[in-house]
């Protein structure tokens, strides 16, 4: 088992404007839905330096990642 915090993505999909900007940075993390809009490809995941990249990337703020745990917000930080 892993020491790192699991954390859970979540995008807003009344912001998400659909760039694909963090489906290019993170496609193991965040797809493209049907509709155009971002959407996390699991429940929870380990993190990647990727997936911060893509929240804190994303042109309209769409996307946090937050500790599972805790629900302190990872990314994006400002």
């Amino acid at each position: 088992m892993s020491d790192a915090p699991q954390l859970v993505v979540a995008v807003d999909q009344a912001r998400c404007i659909g760039s694909g900007l963090c489906a290019r940075t993170a496609p193991a993390d965040l797809a493209l839905a049907p509709n155009g809009r971002a959407l996390p490809t699991r429940p929870a995941t380990g993190g990647s330096a990727e997936l911060t990249e893509a929240a804190e990337m994303c042109p309209v703020e769409a996307i946090t990642v937050r500790d599972a745990t805790t629900g302190a917000l990872v990314a994006p930080v400002w």
